[in-house]
């Protein structure tokens, strides 16, 4: 993972029942979902909300996850959005998993590489500045 990362966002979701497999721990697509509830609330609390009907948004070009250890029902996992340094029209987001009353422990960590791009036409875009100013501002 990229060193000169920046910590911009956290969010709480619980753990459902149904979140967990037939193994008794929660699937592994789920780590992905709570991913991405942090980020698009990180993206909200930006202005960013409507990613559809607009000239530029973001749009995920890779993902990917490492899980470190299981998560069970009952609890309540913790993700930290970070980013990294911005490209011309992407950025490098990453995420880490903690399950709430375990700050040290690490469930998985992972990365989400986001390029800012024109849905009605499917290319991509600079990323704004807002987002620049960001990485900048640390």
């Amino acid at each position: 993972m990229e060193p000169n990362r920046i910590l911009v966002h956290t969010s709480h979701i619980a753990v459902r029942w149904g979140d967990m497999d037939a193994l008794g721990h929660v699937n592994n697509t789920v780590y992905f979902r709570y991913a991405e509830q942090a980020r698009i609330e990180w993206l909200e609390s930006l202005g960013v909300t409507d990613m559809v009907n607009v000239d530029g948004g973001p749009v995920i070009i890779n993902a990917s996850c490492t899980f470190l250890k299981p998560i069970v029902y009952p609890a309540t996992v913790e993700i930290d959005i970070l980013i990294g340094k911005p490209g011309n029209s992407s950025l490098p987001t990453y995420f880490e998993i903690r399950c709430e009353g375990e700050d040290t422990t690490l469930y998985a960590e992972g990365a989400v590489k986001v390029v800012w791009w024109n849905p009605r036409t499917g290319i991509s875009q600079p990323l704004p500045d807002f987002i620049r100013q960001i990485y900048r501002n640390d």
